[in-house]
């Protein structure tokens, strides 16, 4: 991985973000730029812009380009539940642990490899050959429902949808500590300045982000939640409830580093509910999974007596 930052000064003022970092880095094709601008690899001042953002004198800008990954995805016969499927989309509710999509360490491992294997060429091809299929993901020890596209028409018209937030999207999770009452959290997110694989609530420069929650049960110590989502920004729930003060249980990443009770590996949150309108027949669609069984055994365990 390589990183490189740069000064704005007078001559470059007004010039587009993707072109003066075409120039700055001569190795770089400008579309490739572009793709690093959208996967938010480019800061400027510490905030994520477009690729079009005219440069204002002494903005500090950060280019991180990551190392490259072989691309050379194999189909591979890995267990995925599949919880519906037809000629558009394939409903999945996946496993904890099991990585989206390939990066550096998680080659022939992830779920883009076992949907190769299973759908062969039907996967829509909009997200490049590392996401073949993939219009949203969760992260790697969230459990839960994804929508996987098999067409690129089925992609862009889900890809709407995300954008214009009418995906319905409700997350169930443990947290540390009693809430007594839901809410409404809307703050500002962006990425931390020290630790780019993590996000946190910003005063400005940050993407808004819009999570409901709600009380389902308390338990001895802790609190059985419901969320549902507004946005979809990266890390959202995780972060807001950190900012609540209520951590997601087995969040090493926003949370308590060491739990020794805990017999599971990463958070405890679940993609439980999926709806959306479905892009061939136009009708609203809506999946539910259960609770995994790791969710399911600390709830039963840590139940009020």
């Amino acid at each position: 991985m390589e990183e490189y930052s740069f000064k704005v000064q007078i001559e470059d003022i007004d010039q587009r973000l993707d072109v003066f970092l075409s120039n700055k880095l001569d190795n770089i094709s400008r579309n490739y730029i572009q793709e690093l601008i959208s996967l938010e690899n480019v800061l400027v001042n510490n905030t994520s812009k477009k690729s079009n953002y005219k440069l204002k004198l002494d903005d500090e800008i950060t280019i991180t380009i990551p190392d490259p990954v072989n691309l050379d995805i194999k189909p591979i016969d890995l267990p995925i539940d599949i919880v519906y499927e037809d000629d558009d989309i394939i409903i999945v509710n996946k496993a904890k642990g099991m990585v989206v999509h390939p990066s550096i360490g998680h080659i022939d491992d992830t779920l883009v490899n076992a949907l190769m294997y299973h759908c062969r060429d039907n996967l829509s091809s909009i997200n490049g050959v590392l996401r073949p299929g993939i219009v949203h993901r969760i992260d790697a020890d969230t459990s839960g429902l994804l929508v996987i596209c098999k067409n690129d028409n089925a992609h862009t018209f889900l890809s709407e949808q995300f954008k214009e937030h009418t995906i319905k999207r409700e997350y169930h999770l443990l947290v540390h500590g009693i809430i007594n009452e839901g809410g409404r959290i809307e703050t500002l997110i962006g990425r931390d300045k020290n630790n780019r694989l993590k996000y946190n609530v910003v005063a400005s420069g940050g993407k808004v982000a819009i999570t409901n929650y709600f009380p389902v049960e308390r338990l001895k110590n802790d609190t059985y939640v419901k969320c549902v989502l507004e946005t979809g920004r990266t890390h959202q729930i995780r972060v807001h409830m950190k900012y609540l003060k209520h951590p997601i249980i087995g969040d090493k990443l926003y949370g308590i580093k060491k739990e020794s009770k805990l017999d599971f590996e990463g958070q405890a949150l679940h993609a439980k509910t999926l709806g959306f309108i479905h892009p061939t027949t136009k009708e609203y669609i809506e999946f539910d999974s259960d609770l995994p069984e790791y969710f399911v055994n600390y709830l039963n365990k840590e139940r009020l007596d």
